[in-house]
């Protein structure tokens, strides 16, 4: 049997939540080495219990361990009603609240066969958008922290899209502007023109993004590595950037429009950005150039809004909404990827079942095709570049 210090010796190393204590031998005798790197190291992106086994510093086999975040929303559900159960889908991903509540209000709205004010359909095509850009930028902003020691940006950007989202929502995480049948609330007075200067303010710090992924040592330590193809992406269910970058050319904003995505579609605003490397390199380059098309699509959406007559931008609902008997199934291009939500209803008050279809789960689960190979040092870089939300994958 090898000794430990031996090139050939196989090690356990547990990165995240509930490792196995050392000293623990393998059935062939092989001694395994158990470190645990603690629950909030950003190499485990949260409450994550990633295995791993090595050969010298290579990866040879990774399983991703799931549920230390695991709230029960799914049955917490059904004994929600229909506005209290935005709480809940709100907040699963953190980065991307605005779309998990549109989700559950679109699948009702279904359910009722409502029709949404043209004012409300671009106020919420406006924020989603505006979301998208703020959840790319956590992930660009925070890479080079996890991937190198560059540095933090995107606060500045995030701040001033935040500022514009809270006015207009009054949440700063945890919006909770979404109603069943348009928006909460009115858009404050001039605050369009506030959202044209927010999205100006982050046109202009995108040139640090760009130069940094132009940056020969980073694109020297990025390309080629974590590499996911795209037969993997499309075995495990990966969506959204992460699968495009591996040259899925899946976007349900224009392949299955909803909200005012066909109008944008239509104009030639919408881009579906794509690459067909599938590494790290290629996560960050599609983000990067989703953050610029959603800020068109922002514009885009605020000049209509312009235009528009004034109107309401809700439905009036009864004291006590109840859906229909019966099931619907909406899913939504999410920052993230792919979010459904399969909707139950038996003509109660709540939903009899509330299922949630969350993108990171099948990113997560990818990581075990995905880090096999790999060296150690590179571990922190791929999850960096998977676009994952730990409260999205166990909910």
């Amino acid at each position: 049997m090898p000794s430990d210090s031996t090139p050939d010796a196989r090690r356990e190393i547990t990165l995240g939540v509930g490792s196995l204590g050392a000293g623990s031998v393998d059935a062939d005798g092989t001694p395994d080495v158990a470190v645990d790197l603690g629950p909030q190291h950003p190499s485990a992106h949260g409450l994550l219990r990633l295995r791993l086994v090595l050969e010298g510093d290579r990866i040879v086999s990774a399983e991703p361990v799931i549920g230390a975040m695991h709230r029960g929303a799914e049955k917490l559900f059904e004994v929600r009603d229909y506005r209290q159960a935005m709480v809940l889908a709100n907040r699963h991903d953190w980065l991307s609240a605005f779309s998990n509540e549109l989700g559950v209000a679109l699948a009702v709205e279904r359910m009722l066969g409502m029709d949404v004010p043209v004012r409300a359909t671009y106020a919420r095509t406006l924020l989603a958008e505006l979301n998208r850009v703020l959840s790319h930028l956590a992930f660009l902003g925070s890479f080079p922290v996890e991937g190198g020691p560059v540095g933090y940006y995107a606060f500045d950007e995030r701040e001033a899209v935040q500022r514009v989202m809270e006015e207009a929502c009054g949440g700063r995480m945890h919006y909770m502007a979404v109603q069943v049948g348009g928006l909460k609330q009115e858009l404050p007075e001039g605050w369009l023109g506030r959202v044209v200067d927010a999205v100006a303010v982050v046109r202009r710090g995108l040139g640090p993004f760009d130069e940094l992924l132009r940056d020969a040592e980073l694109r020297d330590a990025t390309r080629g590595v974590g590499v996911l193809t795209r037969d993997t992406a499309l075995a495990h269910g990966v969506s959204g950037p992460v699968a495009r970058a591996s040259g899925l050319d899946v976007d349900l904003r224009r392949d299955e429009p909803y909200l005012a995505y066909a109008d944008l579609a239509d104009s030639g605003v919408l881009r579906v950005v794509t690459r067909d490397e599938g590494d790290v390199l290629a996560r960050l380059e599609v983000l990067l150039e989703q953050v610029s098309d959603s800020l068109d699509l922002v514009i885009a959406c605020a000049a209509r809004l312009e235009e528009i007559e004034p109107g309401p931008i809700n439905q009036r609902l009864p004291k006590v909404l109840k859906a229909p008997e019966g099931h619907t199934y909406v899913w939504t291009e999410g920052p993230l990827g792919l979010s459904g939500y399969l909707l139950v209803s038996r003509g109660e008050k709540t939903p009899w079942r509330l299922k949630m279809r969350t993108p990171s789960f099948a990113h997560v689960a990818a990581l075990g095709e995905v880090l096999p190979g790999e060296r150690l040092g590179d571990v922190v870089a791929i999850l960096a570049s998977m676009a994952y939300v730990v409260g999205d994958l166990d909910r």
